[in-house]
């Protein structure tokens, strides 16, 4: 039995570069071995102040995986490590 990777993208509206990790995660889902949600820093005071402007921010089952950017061969050797 294999275990799903919980997959958080902490994002905001109107920023091009975490479209672009939303767009990736949805293309790898396909692949399966991971859920994925997305949590808006915008939607609470303690994100906001957490990440500024330091989105997007993945984490792999509650590590830090990536920043800004995110590689699709980088995220698949993450997720099955």
């Amino acid at each position: 039995m294999s275990i799903l990777r919980q997959v958080v993208v902490y994002s905001r509206k109107g920023c091009h570069l975490c479209e672009i990790v939303k767009e990736t995660l949805t293309k790898l889902h396909r692949y399966g071995g991971f859920t994925w949600q997305e949590v808006d820093v915008d939607s609470d005071e303690n994100l906001r102040r957490q990440f500024t402007d330091e989105v997007p921010v993945v984490f792999i089952d509650g590590h830090k995986a990536f920043k800004y950017r995110m590689d699709e061969r980088d995220f698949l050797r993450k997720l099955v490590s």
